[in-house]
Formats: structure tokens, C-alpha cells, sequence
């Protein structure tokens, strides 16, 4: 970091990768879509950082940590630099509160998750049954109602919501076990090397299209977006990974197979 004024220091982008946690490919991609551009360089070329780039790049990564996608970044980013400074700055703001709000929220759901968690985990160790009403609390996915609109529309998924609420507690957590079951198997034949086309993983992808299939019947093309989605979209791809790295891939794969052979 250069030496100065608290507002003409600057940072490399080696300085912004260890500060921030993100890699040197990912401020350079941000660069070249006009999302995070430096305010210089240094000798040699690199590139150099000021105090309101690593702010801009802080509401960056906030916004991805809430699930925002790139491009409506872009947008917000864009509206907020057309703005007079003076309302920039007001919008800025405005936006900073609205975020921490948002991270507050999820820090509360991601306690109460910690809380089921911890209170299965007493249930099974103490060879007691716990409460059916008592498996979900933290479970909230209506912060992604307006998004699945967006995506399949509202029919699908007014469709998809009455039959999730048909089928009851007991229901909702077969359906569950059966989605965790799937992916344990498989990441077991990911893990042994299987190919996607292996007779064991097209069987279970059967069982993972008849899931999907409760709430919604998808065709080739429909299945096929959706394997696409799950490597694409990082919160999806989390769920996957977290079973065994790269799952979220061998998933999407496996589905195009299937949907291939058994949707065409």
C-alpha cells in the first residue's frame, strides 16, 4: 500500500486479493465486463486499486453473497455512477443499510438452522424422535419467490407450491430424505469413478427426475436447463459440492444423458 492520504492510498491487486479474499481472475474478469476497474497501474503493468474501488468491490461481493448474479449487478452499479454524486452517495447508503439488513436476516436464519441442526443431532444421539414441526424451523425459501416467478412463471409455481403444501409434513420430509439420498449416491459413484452413462447412475438419475417431478413434470429440454442451472447457479452448486466436489457437474452431465435417452 502507498503511502499519503487516507484518500489517495492505493493497493495492488496482489494487496485487494488478500484483502478481500478473492482471486487476481476475478478482478481481472470484473474488469473486462466494466464491473471493477482499477484507477491505475503500478510499474510493471499491475494493477492498482484506490479507496473507492475496494469499496465498490465490498458492494460487489456482498451482492454475490446475498445470491445476486453478475449482470443485475452490473445494472445497479451502472444506475448508481449515472447519478449526480451527491444522490450517488445518498443511493450508495441507502443500499449499504438495505444489504446489512438483508445479511442481519440471514444470519438469523442461519442461526435457527444451526438450532435444528444441533437439536437432530441430540434427537438422534439420545435415540429419541423428534418432532416433525421441529425439522424445518430455519427452512425459508420465500425470499426466492420472486426469482422462481422470474424463471418458470407464475403458474409453475403456484403449481408447484400447492402440491408441496399437499403433501403434509410427513410427505415434505420423504421428499427431502429422498433429494439427500440421490445425492449421497450419487457422490458415492462419483467418487468411485463412475461414468455418467453407467446403467447404477442413470438409475438414480430416474429417482431424481421423479423427484423433480413432484411438483413439477419437466421435458428434455426443461430437465436439461435445469442440470445447466445447478453448475451455473452457485447456491445450487453448493448443495451439490457439498456432498463431494464436482458433483454439481457429474449431475448435470448425468442428466443429459438421461434426458437424451429416456425424454427425447
Amino acid at each position: 500500500m502507498e503511502t499519503g492520504s487516507v484518500q489517495d492510498e492505493t493497493w495492488t491487486i496482489d494487496e485487494v486479493t488478500r484483502l478481500s479474499g478473492t482471486t487476481s481472475r476475478t478482478l481481472r474478469h470484473y474488469d473486462a465486463i466494466g464491473l471493477l476497474t482499477p484507477c491505475g497501474a503500478a510499474a510493471g503493468g499491475r494493477r492498482v486499486y484506490g479507496r473507492p474501488e475496494l469499496l465498490r468491490l465490498q458492494q460487489i461481493l456482498v451482492l454475490r453473497e446475498l445470491g445476486v448474479d453478475l449482470a443485475t449487478i452490473a445494472d445497479a452499479l451502472r444506475v448508481e455512477d449515472a447519478a449526480e454524486p451527491d444522490a450517488a452517495r445518498r443511493a450508495r447508503l441507502d443500499l449499504l443499510r438495505e444489504h446489512r439488513e438483508r445479511l442481519l436476516a440471514e444470519s438469523d436464519r442461519f442461526a435457527r438452522l444451526a438450532a435444528t441442526v444441533a437439536s437432530t443431532l441430540e434427537s438422534l444421539e439420545g435415540g429419541s424422535a423428534m418432532e416433525a414441526k421441529d425439522m424445518y424451523a430455519g427452512f425459508d425459501n420465500s425470499q426466492y419467490d420472486t426469482e422462481a416467478r422470474e424463471r418458470w412463471g407464475d403458474e409453475a409455481v403456484d403449481r408447484s407450491q400447492a402440491t408441496w403444501a399437499s403433501l403434509g409434513e410427513e410427505g415434505r420430509a420423504r421428499h427431502t430424505a429422498e433429494h439427500d439420498a440421490v445425492s449421497r449416491e450419487l457422490a458415492r459413484c462419483l467418487v468411485a469413478g463412475m461414468p455418467v452413462d453407467d446403467p447404477e447412475v442413470q438409475a438414480l438419475i430416474a429417482r431424481h427426475h421423479a423427484w423433480v417431478s413432484v411438483s413439477w413434470t419437466p421435458g428434455r429440454e426443461a430437465y436439461t436447463g435445469l442440470g445447466d442451472m445447478y453448475v451455473a447457479d452457485e447456491r445450487f452448486a453448493a448443495v451439490y459440492d457439498a456432498h463431494a466436489p464436482g458433483l454439481a457437474a457429474y449431475l448435470r452431465d448425468a442428466i443429459r444423458v438421461y434426458a437424451d435417452s429416456v425424454l427425447s
